[in-house]
């Protein structure tokens, strides 16, 4: 039976991040890793034995510098119960094999060790998707595989839970970025490496007059007053740890010692819809 086709194509990822290093557009990276680190200080524990995931390793050497760094590969470098921090930061989005990520990533945490990873979710660029969509459709008469498809944050969650991960929290944030035109948008992309790397995408350049069109609605759907449009980067914050018997234990069905409607003040089943 032939394997079915990877949804993305890896080389070609790693060969975007090399020519972006030239000259790294970083903002957005260097923004979720600030959000990070201040999630790092609401825990409140010591951490003595942590490790990146990234593909933006300077990112991460002056905030962690006793961190190991990991490539985001399919197979990740890890030894087994080796740390008790782990950060997957902004690359499982990339990733064919997002719960085989995670997999990996809980089996190389120790007992009650942390997982903090990051990716874009699914309203990232959604303002570039839809006026690349509507320029493909008026000169093309069809779309092509152009922007990756990204998780919901309400499929985003379940993930941990197959990952064998305990007491799981997904949440999301969105950082809104302005730009003169489109296509100093997609300069920067070019610039943080997340250009499209679908491995159903078109081989070929854009045609000159769907970029002109899509650059055109963009402006003509999007542009404030000032004459810039917007960019939305949704990024999803998945918070799982490694399995422990110190950790709290979700109570079994009927176990409860106290009715709600004790708590309530009401009758049962009959909240007062009149009370403050």
């Amino acid at each position: 039976m032939q394997d079915a086709p990877l949804l993305f194509d890896r080389p070609a990822l790693h060969l975007r991040r090399s020519r972006a290093a030239r000259d790294a557009t970083l903002f957005m990276q260097e923004a979720v890793a600030d959000e990070v680190q201040e999630r790092l200080i609401e825990v409140n524990r010591t951490f003595t034995a942590p490790a990146v995931v990234t593909g933006w390793p300077q990112v991460w050497t002056a905030r962690l510098p006793d961190a190991r760094i990991v490539a985001d590969d399919e197979t990740l470098a890890f030894e087994v119960g080796a740390h008790d921090l782990i950060i997957h930061h902004l690359a499982l989005h990339w990733a064919n094999d997002p719960v085989g990520q995670l997999v990996q990533s809980r089996r190389a945490l120790r007992p009650d060790g942390l997982l903090i990873a990051t990716l874009f979710g699914g309203q990232t660029l959604h303002e570039l998707r839809s006026a690349f969509a509507e320029a493909e459709s008026r000169i093309q008469g069809g779309l092509s595989p152009r922007v990756a498809p990204m998780a919901e944050i309400r499929d985003l969650g379940g993930l941990l839970q197959r990952a064998g991960l305990a007491l799981p929290v997904a949440d999301g944030a969105q950082f809104n970025v302005s730009y003169a035109s489109a296509l100093h948008l997609m300069r920067d992309l070019r610039g943080m490496g997340e250009t499209n790397v679908m491995g159903a995408r078109l081989r070929t350049a854009t045609r000159a007059d769907v970029l002109r069109l899509a650059a055109q609605i963009y402006h003509d759907s999007f542009a404030d007053s000032d004459g810039r449009i917007p960019a939305t980067f949704e990024v999803v914050t998945l918070t799982g740890w490694a399995p422990d018997h110190s950790q709290p234990k979700p109570l079994r069905p009927g176990s409860a010692t106290h009715r709600l409607a004790d708590f309530l003040g009401t009758g049962e089943g009959k909240l007062d819809p009149t009370q403050d």
